[in-house]
């Protein structure tokens, strides 16, 4: 991004010199090239930030989301039923159950899951669409990141499900056991990836199609959130 600034710039400087030399013809010329360097830099910013927000946003509300679902498949799973489940577009989510026979199982399996949906997302994107496999890693590195800090962060400070583990009988060591390997992965999952969101030698330069169907995948998700809460509010009522 700083080098197409700086083109954007050094295009400006040189033009203005040169339109002082030039026919009208010439200068028009030099003008509509100015232009076109700078319209370029700017749309190329903006798609960045678009890419970047956007990618960051769904990430949040797809790790939120399929944390639940563990939480969900995990209770049915073990003879269990769910009563409620939160996905609130700020705010965190929660999941609440009717019926909970096995809740040490259930407390673990919004983690459990929520890392293991995202690579398998992962994979599925690689095979059939690896022009944004990119997006599905850093989905997939958020979710492996997030979990991983939930549960070893609870190891200290006990709070949401790394708080039920332990009351029903786990040790700290165990939270720690799954929160670090999993940030591990996390990182090394969106390590590199900065090319692809405009950094490094990238210039600011992203997929416009990519930061288009992150956005989309944005509002979906958002979409999704709003349809869910409303339904299970008509639901209860």
């Amino acid at each position: 991004m700083r080098l197409s600034l700086l083109a954007c710039q050094l295009t400006v400087s040189i033009d203005l010199a040169l339109i002082a030399n030039q026919s009208s013809g010439s200068a028009n010329r030099l003008s509509s090239r100015t232009f076109a360097v700078c319209y370029d830099s700017s749309m190329n910013r903006f798609y960045q930030l678009l890419l970047i927000s956007s990618a960051i946003g769904f990430s949040w509300l797809g790790m939120m989301a399929v944390h639940e679902l563990g939480h969900a498949i995990t209770a049915w799973m073990t003879g269990g039923s769910v009563q409620k489940v939160v996905l609130p577009i700020f705010g965190f989510s929660r999941t609440d159950l009717a019926l909970n026979p096995r809740p040490l199982l259930v407390a673990w399996g919004g983690a459990a899951w929520g890392s293991l949906l995202p690579l398998g997302l992962l994979l599925i994107a690689r095979r059939f669409a690896p022009r944004y496999a990119f997006l599905a890693t850093f989905f997939a590195g958020i979710c492996l990141i997030a979990n991983g800090a939930y549960l070893a962060g609870g190891a200290w400070i006990a709070a949401g499900d790394a708080e039920d583990i332990l009351r029903l009988g786990a040790s700290r060591w165990q939270l720690l056991a799954f929160g670090l390997p999993a940030i591990a992965a996390g990182l090394a999952l969106t390590n590199g990836l900065g090319p692809n969101f405009g950094w490094r030698q990238s210039s600011g330069s992203v997929d416009r199609r990519a930061a288009i169907a992150a956005t989309v995948m944005l509002v979906a998700m958002v979409i999704f959130d709003l349809l869910f809460t409303l339904l299970q509010r008509a639901s209860v009522g």
